[in-house]
């Protein structure tokens, strides 16, 4: 179906004004992240997003974990599923697979049981470069704040990245490095900056 030039423009708005919301360290409440009590940590939470393809809500979760762990692990947890976002749509575009780039798009905009009744409607192509300018400027915004807190601790733990994109290069972004544990029952980093393992493992 033919979409309007004004209704494009119009959704390409949305999707704009989405990003300046969701991928600038804008912080979300726990009361705000569901309907009761959660007992998992944010980054199990966001360790299930991830498989899951739903990058909003890992972005969410990991900002959330910013609020109640900040450190420099928490920091470069964000910047990981900004890379992970982006590296997800590089390989959907390397492919050719366009329909699923209109729909990580939308899931980007998601408005509930709106979009039922009012669809979204963009061309992938445009979509995938308003996203992957949206995750670069945030990507930087980002790595400058953990690089001011720790920069040795930040680049230990981007290695630990390229080692695990190198042993899953078809779905690494669906993930994250084994040595994370995000799935810990814990919502802190497993080796909190600061704490004596942190420091035997930089080897102060």
């Amino acid at each position: 179906m033919n979409v309007p030039d004004r209704s494009r423009t119009i959704h390409l708005s949305v999707l704009v004004l989405f990003l300046g919301w969701c991928l600038t360290g804008t912080s979300v409440s726990l009361a705000d992240a569901g309907d009761g009590p959660r007992t998992e940590p944010p980054l199990a939470r966001a360790k299930v997003y991830l498989a899951a393809g739903d990058y909003r809500r890992a972005v969410e979760a990991c900002q959330m974990n910013i609020d109640q762990s900040p450190s420099v692990e928490s920091y470069v947890y964000l910047i990981y599923v900004y890379h992970a976002l982006d590296g997800y749509l590089e390989w959907l575009a390397e492919h050719d697979d366009w329909v699923k780039v209109g729909q990580l798009s939308l899931s980007m905009v998601n408005r509930g049981t709106m979009d039922l009744v009012d669809p979204p409607d963009m061309l992938a192509r445009m979509a995938k470069e308003i996203l992957h300018e949206g995750i670069r400027q945030q990507y930087d915004v980002v790595a400058g704040m953990a690089n001011r807190l720790d920069k040795t601790r930040a680049d230990e733990l981007w290695l630990e990245v390229r080692a695990w994109e190198k042993n899953h290069p078809e779905n690494w972004w669906a993930g994250v490095p084994e040595p994370w544990q995000w799935d810990s029952t814990s919502p802190g980093p497993s080796l909190p900056f600061g704490s004596a393992q942190g420091r035997q493992r930089r080897g102060k």
